[in-house]
């Protein structure tokens, strides 16, 4: 069962088994049964074994988007991800744009970047996701398929590299911050989100929400020591911690009342005085349900 290689972030072999049971496989309702997630003992991440995650040649593809029940055109994209760039500049935190040369590695459809495009003085795009470039070159940002191809082109000169819900996907999460630092130039900031392992929900409601929680499409899950560890391992300071929460009380209410995910559906009983408390309560608490941090680079 606990067939695991050695970690990938920090070589450890003392994986202890963590979850075994369904796990998403795409939309809500689609389910891969008998997987397995391991915690390594030494960096504190959590790991979903490795044949029951997605190909990782299908983020170069229209696939990923349609095996997450989405479209894969940038207008579906922007949709969809249009309303969800409030959080991601929340969890900028104080981090001023201004006159900054920003990088959001893994764009895909330009969400972000079409958010602080005024404010910045240089964007970068970066996604492996080669339907994407086009309509992403025709609106004026310089578009590469990889880290290592942007870094060709511009070494080092990146104040602020942003990737947002990427870290979870990929297979060496250690490297991948590594390459992304050699992106950013000294002193330069690197912002990360990504789901909170954390999430009250996965304690809450914890007969259906972890099957929900875990998905074929994430490798890795992450609370902020494993996050911080991850980074220290990449040769980063970790400068800034958030917590963020995304959805009303009334979601969680639903998990425990119908078992099952209602995003922004709201309850009547319930208004927005419920829902600041509820979101300060988990994010100053650490179980919110997204993971944001910030690293520099030495």
């Amino acid at each position: 069962m606990n067939n695991f290689a050695p970690c990938e972030i920090c070589g450890g072999t003392d994986w202890q088994v963590t979850y075994v049971g369904p796990i998403r496989d795409g939309a809500f309702g689609s389910r891969r049964d008998g997987a397995v997630v391991s915690r390594c003992g030494d960096c504190g991440a959590d790991r979903l074994r490795e044949d029951f995650c997605f190909d990782n040649a299908g983020y170069a593809t229209r696939r990923y988007r349609r095996t997450v029940g989405q479209d894969a055109d940038s207008v579906a994209y922007q949709t969809t991800h249009d309303p969800m760039q409030r959080f991601v500049l929340d969890a900028l935190g104080p981090l001023s744009l201004r006159g900054k040369v920003v990088a959001d590695v893994g764009c895909a459809g330009g969400s972000f970047l079409d958010h602080i495009a005024g404010i910045a003085d240089r964007v970068v795009a970066i996604d492996p996701a080669e339907h994407y470039h086009a309509d992403l070159a025709a609106r004026g940002y310089p578009v590469y398929p990889s880290i290592a191809a942007a870094r060709r082109a511009t070494p080092a000169s990146v104040d602020l590299a942003v990737s947002v819900q990427v870290i979870e996907h990929v297979t060496d999460p250690r490297g991948f911050l590594a390459e992304i630092a050699e992106l950013v130039r000294p002193g330069g900031d690197i912002m990360v989100t990504t789901p909170n392992r954390a999430d009250i929900l996965m304690e809450l409601a914890s007969e259906d929400f972890p099957a929900f929680f875990y998905r074929t499409v994430h490798r890795w899950y992450f609370d902020a020591d494993a996050l911080a560890a991850c980074g220290a391992a990449a040769g980063l300071r970790t400068t800034a911690t958030r917590h963020i929460h995304r959805y009303p009380m009334a979601n969680a209410l639903h998990w425990l009342r119908d078992r099952r995910p209602r995003g922004e559906t709201p309850m009547p009983a319930l208004d927005r005085s419920a829902d600041g408390f509820w979101r300060g309560y988990l994010e100053s608490h650490g179980r919110a349900d997204q993971l944001a941090m910030t690293f520099r680079r030495r």
